[in-house]
């Protein structure tokens, strides 16, 4: 009698973990599908005509006759050669300075003791919680100042160090074992070959998700290029295509095209990167994500996750 209740306590043990994990699953899914349509519809509007674009009834995905020269003249419509070669350049020297940058500092930050580390650290850290509007005209002034206004230095001077990226890389270094220091430190290397030969090639899931982080921020600035770039052949693609549909505000497959066009790198750069990126993830300071997603598979394992929601709920007021 006993055995069968066991039995039948570990069938409903396990149906409910079944049931938890199919809720969970659903929930990703709607996610997942709220966040890919529209850029499903930006690809099916990329290759339509104008008439077409905003057809509902019936609305087609893939229409009879793609428009493919959408994506040969929303070449010749603007120089947006120019602007992909701008945002290239920039968008590399860029994500190339803060990887050097942050990783260095990082390095300095976990493996090393100097005098008043801690507080400079935290008061390096504060600046995140700081909005860049509130220091943004201070920056264009002292840029102008240096002559550097409508040139793409002032862009790279400004996004060359980052307070995230030294906090991320941070964290991954102070999860590797300090014996490792200490090792090469007594066979005689220095400071600088152990941040290079050892810390470096260990950083590497860490170094691709800043990567992705800097090269996507970077690659979609807008207000940025905004406010510095004012000359024509120096602006970037988020700055060409504003200029494009102030121009063609009419041309919606053209305005669609540009947009795919502008997506496709940061698409290969995270499709290049993912393995590593969540690597990245799972090992720096967003780890703590994986106790709340146990927490909510077992509430719904439970049949608790609607009386925790409503008492949120009511707390709230």
């Amino acid at each position: 009698m006993s055995a069968q209740k066991e039995n039948e306590k570990f069938r409903s043990k396990k149906r409910n973990e079944i049931a938890g994990k199919t809720v969970v699953y659903l929930i990703l899914l709607l996610i997942t599908a709220i966040m890919i349509i529209p850029f499903l519809w930006m690809l099916s509007a990329s290759v339509k005509s104008n008439r077409e674009v905003f057809l509902m009834n019936p609305f087609v995905w893939i229409p009879e006759e793609p428009k493919w020269d959408n994506y040969v003249k929303i070449w010749t419509k603007i120089p947006l050669l120019k602007f992909v070669s701008n945002t290239v350049f920039l968008t590399i020297v860029v994500t190339f300075l803060q990887l050097l940058t942050s990783s260095f500092a990082a390095y300095s930050f976990a493996k090393l003791e100097f005098k008043h580390k801690n507080t400079l650290f935290l008061a390096y850290i504060a600046t995140i919680a700081m909005p860049w509007q509130v220091y943004m005209v201070p920056q264009f002034i002292m840029m102008r100042g240096m002559g550097l206004n409508d040139k793409l230095l002032a862009m790279i001077c400004l996004q060359a160090f980052s307070a995230f990226g030294v906090f991320m890389m941070k964290q991954f270094y102070e999860g590797i074992p300090s014996e490792l220091c200490e090792a090469a430190r007594i066979d005689g290397m220095s400071e600088y070959r152990i941040y290079a030969k050892i810390m470096l090639p260990l950083s590497k899931p860490a170094l691709s998700t800043l990567t992705i982080f800097t090269f996507v921020n970077t690659w979609n600035d807008y207000l940025g290029p905004l406010i510095y770039l004012k000359t024509e052949t120096k602006k970037t693609i988020q700055l060409g295509l504003k200029m494009f549909i102030g121009q063609y505000s009419a041309e919606y497959g053209l305005i669609m095209a540009g947009s795919v066009v502008s997506l496709i790198p940061v698409i290969i750069v995270f499709l290049c990167l993912q393995k590593y990126f969540v690597e990245g993830v799972a090992s720096t300071g967003l780890k703590g994500v994986a106790p709340w997603l146990d927490f909510l598979t077992m509430l719904l394992q439970e049949g608790r996750f609607w009386e925790v929601l409503g008492t949120r709920f009511l707390l709230s007021f």
